[in-house]
């Protein structure tokens, strides 16, 4: 061997290969970055052992739609690479005052203490939603989520006050997000001044709402945030902001998209300078005509300043009126601008002339709530079956609709059906208990079974008025796609119960109240029950055997029976059956007025 070759370096061995299992790791890792949708990720999950270890760790979003039904620790293991956490608490009929207070007070804590105790380090988004959240909750979470961590929505919430919102604000420093929406928060002695609270140095907010905040804000300290927030496109603001604060607020803020008006009037004793042209100016300038795309507030409309948004009305897709008494007369001024709503909601006070004038500008409407201004059952009738059928001849596009109404007929919504078959939430509330057709005097089993029957996307239904078992068997033939059903003062037997049970093969959520249904209607969906999020029973005719038989079959549910006015004890009789699926069992922190089986 000469010289030259002992010089030569050693030749290189080839590389190991990673082992197949790996490869294939690698493989469906990728692929599965590709599926958004969670019932897609779900399917793909329960393949085989690998596909869901490869599904929990590209998991990114995850959802727990109902508090109880998982613990946090269990989801973090389950999902380790959370990004972003929507939790929801309690069931949509508490907010009719059915529940008890303290029925879920502490259901958030544990959540809290994980993330506080790095269960989601990657944790970039957390959304609430009807869950009681104090302030120490909020003060543990500002002090201990991660520095990726950026927006914080809390959506129809208690418990909490400005000392958690200044908790937020002062330690979570890179918020792109905080939004409080309809929330109640706790009365307070001493008000704290949390939008001060946040760094002086500039910010990185895209949204800020806090619409439902009911003690005032200190404006300097508003404005200021404003000014030194350049990325905020969202911003809602509370009643006491006035028409004049706002104009110079909306100076400070060009690239907004989204605005909650507050109050839409003038201060008291009025505002210099403040005219006309000036909020219409307002209006019109940093080319908001383009960029506006949603409005909201005005919760206390001062009339002659309503039609300054006539500017930026062409480009709106979304206006909520649902804070004040629009007049027909009222609307009328601005909704022929609105050509390309796709989002409305408004009150009764539009009456069915305004409703009319809807359905003759807004032809891409999607979603549109009327919304009660008394909830009276005995409350004046502001709009009927006359505006309902305007709206579905109008707006064939209609995909949402809650409709509140003292009277209805059921030709009108056999023609909603036969317009608007795309629909997928449909929500008729009659407020008159056990009201039928009141032109024929029939019950209102015709018209919902047409809607079931004719938009075969629907997902979601509330039924109302006078409805017999018929309407009922209509669901179970024709709502194959329905999942979610709330009733009320309806049906005649157990049938209708057995009927949906029976028939609605995909259904998730049930939410009955005030209905003769007993132990026969409820076991008949024994076969379904562990199929479903939660089922909600209140005021009908169960018993604590029939309840007890449930528990026995099915192990694996959780059934709550509460009593919804704990001052009065109850032997036999079921004051209110909550049952949904739990992956770790019952709760522990169960009030004395709950009692699980």
């Amino acid at each position: 061997m000469s010289e030259e070759d002992e010089d030569q370096p050693p030749p290189k061995r080839p590389s190991a290969s990673p082992p197949a299992d790996q490869v294939l790791d690698n493989v469906l890792e990728t692929v599965l970055q590709f599926l958004d949708a969670p019932r897609d990720r779900s399917a793909a999950s329960l393949v085989c052992r690998s596909w869901h270890r490869a599904e929990s760790a590209t998991r990114e979003a995850v959802a727990v739609r109902n508090l109880l039904a998982a613990s946090a620790a269990r989801t973090a293991r389950r999902f380790p690479n959370t990004r972003t956490l929507l939790l929801k608490g309690r069931p949509r009929f508490a907010d009719f005052n059915l529940l008890p207070q303290g029925w879920d007070a502490s259901a958030f804590r544990p959540w809290a203490a994980a993330i506080a105790a790095g269960a989601f380090p990657a944790l970039t988004s957390l959304y609430l939603k009807r869950i009681p959240v104090t302030d120490a909750d909020l003060d543990l979470l500002s002090r201990s989520l991660p520095a990726s961590f950026r927006d914080l929505s809390l959506h129809l919430c208690d418990g909490f006050s400005s000392r958690g919102l200044a908790s937020i604000a002062s330690h979570c420093r890179g918020l792109r997000v905080l939004d409080v929406v309809e929330c109640d928060m706790a009365e307070e002695q001493e008000v704290v001044d949390w939008v001060a609270a946040f760094p002086p140095e500039p910010t990185n907010l895209e949204s800020l709402s806090f619409e439902c905040y009911e003690p005032p804000v200190a404006f300097a300290a508003l404005e200021a945030l404003v000014g030194r927030s350049p990325r905020l496109n969202r911003l809602g603001v509370n009643q006491h902001i006035s028409l004049g604060q706002l104009r110079r607020l909306m100076a400070h803020a060009p690239r907004l998209s989204h605005l909650g008006t507050g109050s839409f009037r003038p201060a008291d004793g009025g505002e210099e300078g403040l005219g006309f042209g000036e909020v219409l100016a307002a209006f019109s300038s940093a080319g908001r005509a383009r960029t506006l795309v949603s409005l909201s507030g005005f919760r206390e409309l001062a009339q002659e300043y309503l039609p300054t948004i006539t500017v930026v009305c062409s480009n709106l897709k979304s206006l909520d009126l649902s804070y004040t008494p629009v007049t027909p007369n009222q609307i009328l001024m601005f909704i022929g601008q609105c050509y390309n709503l796709e989002t409305l909601w408004v009150l009764d006070s539009v009456r069915d002339e305004g409703l009319q004038n809807v359905a003759i500008s807004c032809k891409k409407l999607q979603c549109l709530r009327v919304l009660p201004l008394d909830a009276h059952e005995d409350a004046d009738e502001l709009v009927s079956e006359v505006g309902l059928t305007a709206i579905s001849r109008g707006c064939p596009k209609l995909r949402s609709i809650l409709y509140f109404c003292q009277t209805m007929t059921n030709t009108a919504v056999i023609a909603m059906s036969q317009n608007c078959p795309e629909l997928k939430v449909f929500r008729l509330c009659i407020m008159g208990r056990h009201q039928p057709d009141h032109a024929t005097g029939e019950p209102m089993d015709e018209g919902f079974g047409a809607i079931v029957q004719n938009c075969s996307k629907l997902t979601r239904l509330s039924t109302s008025g006078h409805l017999t078992d018929r309407a009922f068997e209509y669901i179970g033939r024709y709502g194959k796609s329905l999942r979610t059903l709330s009733v009320a003062f309806a049906g005649s037997s157990d049938m209708a119960l057995q009927y949906i049970l029976q028939g609605c093969s995909k259904l998730e959520k049930l939410e009955i109240r005030d209905c003769p249904f007993g132990d026969a209607g409820l076991l008949s969906g024994m076969h379904h029950f562990y199929n479903m999020r939660f089922v909600w029973i209140s005021g009908c005719n169960l018993t604590l055997q029939g309840c007890k038989e449930v528990a026995r079959g099915l192990p694996r549910m959780v059934v709550e029976l509460i009593n919804g006015q704990p001052e009065n004890e109850r032997a036999e009789a079921v004051d209110i059956l909550y049952m949904y699926r739990s992956l770790d069992g019952p709760r522990e922190d169960v009030p004395p007025f709950v009692k699980i089986l």
